[in-house]
């Protein structure tokens, strides 16, 4: 009888324990599904790190030094993550875009000065992006004359999409393509030692090498993506519940979008490292990159990750330009609305796209272009940075706001960062 009892006992409470976990399964689901309707500013701002911009550079660094310059792609890693980990703080716990809250805090003054340093990193970065497209158009034999209007209205349908949230899972799919550069770095199977070896032979005599050193830095830290994150997160409403899920994203992002810009890299270096011979066109680097999945495969590859790359990326600088001109003249967001219900938003976008696009389509695609629109960055950062610290340091609440010692290790930090990007933006001057 007493093993007939313990039996039924031991089978009720496995029945009540297979219930409790029926119950809790739907609770885990619903959480996990909560964290990732939270994901999309963080790893659409990564994404579009990995830009036409970024791709030209890296591969130039990997052709002209091979895996020299790979330890500054990776040391930059965990820095990335600090700077646009204080724009989620930011976001979360003010709701306030980037610039709205250097608005409210500095006034317009700092508003309006950080705004034209956007207006500059944002002009090069879309005139950047749609080079990188008509690049690619003219590899498949297709005039900018065709593709770079195209891509125009393609940025200006996604923008009127009248929703945020649209947008932003539209993006995110397409900058998914980036991951063809993945397949890329690991066919060019990059031998370790020769990494191990090159790591420790820096020419930092070498003018050039400091030069490309400034243009890793500002494809790396572009000021948009400050811009943009912290807006994105105001724009989509998210909660101090929702902060996990956010730093996991900006973490995740930060990781991919350095390894995508090593696969090019290292893709380059043992491909082209030898010649030593300057990338002078994106069909350039294309050509160099085909021949190690094959030349069809190869270029496939290489334009899926260019556009993909570059589409992102032009959507979010031309949604931080139009967001922080609105919040720098005291108006809010626009994307929620219709276009005439938001003109000044779309006025900017429209007047961004036609601006840069016009530029495209009568300069020459130069990789010194895209090279140069990278150390710019390097040159605004100071601006940016220093305007991140300073409302960490003020509008936080208290419990989330940097201490002394991180205060002071992201002070020492963003002035590295900034040193590296204006000297050897300068050395090339000398």
């Amino acid at each position: 009888m007493a093993l007939a009892r313990d039996r039924a006992d031991a089978s009720r409470l496995s029945k009540q324990g297979r219930k409790a976990r029926a119950r809790a399964l739907p609770s885990r689901m619903a959480g996990l599904l909560r964290q990732m309707a939270v994901w999309g500013p963080g790893l659409l701002v990564m994404l579009a790190d990995t830009d036409a911009g970024n791709v030209v550079t890296a591969a130039q660094g990997g052709a002209r030094y091979g895996f020299r310059l790979l330890p500054l792609l990776l040391l930059l890693i965990p820095l990335l993550y600090l700077v646009q980990e204080l724009t989620v703080r930011l976001g979360i716990c003010t709701g306030r875009g980037f610039n709205a809250l250097v608005r409210e805090r500095f006034g317009p003054f700092w508003a309006w000065l950080s705004l034209a340093g956007l207006v500059i990193a944002a002009a090069g970065s879309l005139v950047t992006e749609f080079t990188g497209i008509a690049g690619v158009g003219e590899l498949y034999g297709l005039p900018r004359g065709l593709t770079v209007p195209l891509a125009g209205a393609a940025l200006l349908a996604i923008a009127a999409l009248g929703s945020y949230r649209r947008a932003e899972r539209l993006a995110v799919a397409i900058g998914l393509f980036l991951l063809a550069f993945l397949a890329v770095g690991l066919a060019a199977h990059p031998d370790a030692g020769t990494i191990a070896r090159e790591a420790f032979d820096l020419p930092l005599g070498d003018r050039e090498f400091l030069y490309l050193s400034a243009a890793f830095v500002g494809m790396t830290f572009n000021p948009w993506m400050i811009f943009y994150q912290q807006s994105a997160i105001a724009e989509k409403n998210l909660q101090p519940k929702d902060y996990g899920a956010a730093r996991f994203e900006t973490a995740a992002g930060a990781i991919l979008t350095q390894l995508l810009s090593g696969a090019v890299l290292a893709a380059a270096a043992a491909t082209v490292f030898d010649s030593l011979r300057p990338l002078d066109s994106i069909g350039e680097i294309s050509k160099a990159l085909s021949p190690l999945l094959g030349e069809a495969a190869g270029r496939a590859a290489f334009a899926l990750g260019v556009v993909g790359g570059s589409t992102v990326a032009a959507v979010v600088s031309l949604l931080a330009l139009a967001w922080a001109a609105g919040e720098a003249a005291g108006y809010g967001h626009g994307l929620e609305h219709r276009p005439f219900e938001a003109k000044w938003f779309y006025g900017i976008c429209a007047a961004s796209v036609a601006g840069a696009a016009t530029l495209v389509l009568y300069s020459r695609d130069l990789v010194s272009l895209n090279i140069a629109a990278q150390v710019l960055n390097a040159f605004l950062l100071p601006i940016v940075l220093g305007l991140l610290l300073a409302l960490a340091a003020t509008a936080l609440p208290l419990p989330l706001r940097p201490g002394r010692v991180r205060l002071a290790l992201l002070c020492s930090i963003c002035v590295i960062l900034c040193a590296i990007g204006l000297l050897g933006g300068l050395a090339v001057l000398r």
